[in-house]
């Protein structure tokens, strides 16, 4: 017995039975109209067509409307048999037939399958046209109407009553996008047998052997053959083996799966669905859920249906990018709960991801739900991550521990900042290794997206040796930047970890005047550790309307758990200090305000220092969460001189009548103070064009004074109190 060699084969033997369907057809017309035709049929209605019209009953329960033509119609039934077996041999002999395919996707009956060749015939030869055209007595009707199809495909008022059926919205033909029906401008209320038919291109371009995803769908979506394996994921021991565990178990399951996978970019969710998908043997849909958040519901559901034909089409499993976006989103669209259901529709395999978990109680009935988490890889993970993404490719001055430690990152963005470090040290010099500095570049392009809406970034420019402080505060600093270096080997290798569930970050208050080195303490720290600092103004965030601060908090500490920065509460007083008596709602609300704070300290894995003046009003409830408390005493006369004379740059021009002793010793102000009056005193030799000399730094000291609202009294700063007067050289 013959088979066909290929589809192409098929689709033409089918359409040959068509065209047989059609000539019949066609004889029948004839003979019914062979006293009606004129040389203008089609353009108007004759007085025969009418006669001929009302001669006919149309509600006749049964009648033979086939002609007595029985050659034709045996040669019909010959070929159908024929192909039939035809057919059915070239499937055993794994040949693939795309019409059959079709069939079996959409599961579509014998008429509906006529009907879509019917209806793809014009679209591949355009004799059909006219042939369409005379068959239906209008030379404007070039394509067939549902009508026509049931004149073609029924013999009789019952079959073409039971047909409509298939033309409804629900049904596969019309449901699954297979073909549309077609009214167009004011004829949108037409009667349904009126209404033209077209074939998708998506559907001819199938049946014709291409693969190519849907038009429509290509600047959202992207059809993909798994590559990644389980043994190239690089998660925690416990997710990894459930996600085998499921797949290897899968031909005992009853009902596919559904998985939601939740975490944040880069954590490994769709090289996890790229494993499954190639354990299972599948090709992976994947899809930008933002796309079906259209002005128009209407547009979003149609462009819901067309993904989901294009899985069926594909044989594939469909990965939805970005879900938890249609239930954040306010804008139009397709819900998230009826996606849901559509995507239960489907036989294979569905993976959805999202930042945050979510759980669709009650709306499944043929997949299995289950939520997996993707949290940012453990310390371990991270150096792992390192050594894959840099693949040998680093100078021996690369710590790969610091770089896991001092960034949370996850492998997505691992693998991003090594691009960005790539593409850094070949700017230098083409060729060369990748240098710690190449990746803190890399790590820092990764961690700073968002943050600086809520906080300003401060770039430190300040060493160890410009800060001046006593040897134990100095030394109390020292100590916040080795925790920093090393608590990934105390919670991690030595296992502290699973001993504390909150509590991970490192929590630092400092405390002291105004000026005395806190802000540029922190610049110093985040230097020393080669992370970003932001500073955050407290006394911004507090609101006076209820709920805006802790939701000025979350964000904050949201985005920063990303940003691997050092975050820095300055003005912590607007919020800090001893918990008030509760006397009405106000206060209440405030210490819910502290608490609240406290509360995202003690979850934050990162770096938070707070900064306060009043540093005899910390309530103990702060004092417990702290890991460090500095104190930052006000400089006394050494100390002043040792900022006075550090803080002239090498290339300012410095007279030699600076008398640092007096200044040390008369002005009792603190480093923010000094530093202001050395660079006002430098403005003003500028504009004199000459060196920075006595008397500019004491006319700068008097306005230091005037401006924190001190007195500037001639007695305290004799024999210098009079080149204070303008003019005074």
């Amino acid at each position: 017995m013959t088979i066909y060699e290929n589809n192409l084969e098929h689709l033409l033997d089918e359409l040959y039975r068509i065209d047989l369907i059609i000539r019949l057809n066609i004889e029948k017309w004839r003979a019914e109209h062979s006293g009606s035709a004129d040389g203008f049929q089609g353009l108007y209605i004759s007085e025969n067509e009418v006669n001929a019209l009302l001669q006919n009953t149309p509600y006749e329960l049964s009648m033979d409307t086939c002609p007595a033509m029985e050659k034709e119609i045996r040669e019909i039934e010959a070929k159908t048999r024929e192909i039939e077996r035809k057919k059915i041999e070239s499937i055993k002999q794994g040949k693939e037939l795309r019409l059959q395919i079709l069939s079996e996707l959409f599961h579509l009956q014998p008429f509906e399958i006529d009907a879509l060749l019917i209806s793809l015939a014009p679209e591949l030869e355009l004799r059909y046209e006219k042939l369409y055209s005379y068959l239906q007595n209008d030379v404007t009707r070039k394509r067939p109407t549902v009508d026509l199809v049931m004149r073609l495909l029924c013999c009789s008022v019952e079959e073409r009553y039971k047909a409509r059926e298939k033309f409804l919205p629900y049904a596969p033909l019309v449901g699954h996008r297979l073909l549309y029906l077609m009214a167009d401008g004011q004829e949108s209320q037409l009667p349904l047998l009126s209404k033209s038919i077209k074939v998708d291109e998506r559907i001819i371009s199938f049946l014709l052997g291409t693969d190519g995803i849907d038009q429509r769908l290509q600047n959202f979506s992207a059809i993909v053959e798994p590559e990644s394996s389980f043994d190239d994921l690089i998660l925690a021991d416990d997710t990894k083996n459930t996600l085998i565990e499921l797949t290897e178990g899968h031909p005992g399951l009853d009902s596919p799966l559904m998985f939601y996978f939740h975490g944040a970019y880069g954590t490994g969710k769709k090289m996890a669905a790229e494993a499954v998908c190639r354990e299972l043997g599948t090709p992976l849909l994947i899809v930008d859920s933002k796309a079906l958040i259209k002005n128009d519901p209407n547009e979003s559901f149609e462009i819901l249906k067309i993904v989901l034909r294009e899985a069926l089409l594909q044989g594939s499993s469909v990965y939805l990018e970005g879900f938890d976006a249609l239930w954040k989103t306010k804008e139009p669209g397709v819900a998230a709960v009826d996606l849901v259901r559509e995507l239960d529709n489907l036989p294979g395999w569905v993976f959805l991801s999202g930042d945050l978990p979510c759980e669709p109680s009650g709306v499944l009935k043929n997949h299995i739900f289950i939520n997996v988490a993707f949290p940012v890889p453990s310390f371990e993970l991270r150096k792992r991550l390192w050594e894959s993404f840099l693949n040998g490719n680093a100078s021996k001055d690369v710590d790969i521990a610091a770089l896991a430690n001092k960034f949370k990152l996850s492998g997505g963005q691992i693998k991003a900042a090594v691009f960005t470090a790539c593409n850094t040290a070949l700017a230098k010099k083409p060729g060369s290794r990748l240098s710690m500095d190449d990746l803190y570049h890399g790590c820092r392009t990764q961690s700073n997206r968002n943050l600086s809406a809520f906080a300003r970034k401060v770039e430190p420019h300040y060493t160890w040796e410009d800060i001046v402080l006593p040897s134990d505060i100095k030394n109390q600093l020292k100590e916040i930047c080795e925790y920093i270096k090393y608590r990934e080997i105390v919670y991690t290798d030595w296992g502290f970890d699973k001993k504390l569930s909150l509590g991970k970050g490192l929590n630092v208050l400092f405390s002291g005047p105004s000026g005395t080195g806190k802000t540029m303490s922190s610049e110093i720290i985040a230097r020393d550790a080669g992370l970003e600092l932001y500073k955050i103004d407290l006394s911004s965030v507090v609101s006076k309307y209820i709920g805006e601060t802790e939701k000025n908090l979350s964000n904050i500490f949201k985005e920063a758990e990303a940003s691997n920065a050092i975050l820095f509460f300055d003005e912590a007083d607007a919020l800090f200090g001893k918990r008030s008596e509760v006397k009405d709602a106000h206060d209440r609300y405030a210490n819910i305000e502290i608490g609240y704070l406290l509360q995202k300290m003690e979850e934050y894995e990162g770096v938070v220092i707070l900064a306060t003046n009043l540093s005899k009003n910390i309530d103990d409830a702060f004092l417990r969460r702290m890991q460090f408390v500095v104190e930052f005493p006000f400089p006394d006369e050494p100390q002043r001189k040792l900022i006075w004379t550090g803080l002239f740059p090498k290339e300012a021009p410095l007279a030699k009548d600076i008398d640092y002793k007096f200044i040390s010793e008369k002005l009792k102000l603190a480093g923010g103070n000094i530093k202001n009056i050395a660079l006002t005193a430098a403005f003003y030799a500028a504009s004199d064009t000459e060196e920075i000399k006595m008397h500019h730094i004491m006319r700068a000291a008097k306005r230091e004074y005037q401006k924190i609202g001190k007195p500037f009294l001639k007695a305290d700063f004799e024999p210098y109190y009079e080149l204070t007067e303008t003019g005074v050289k």
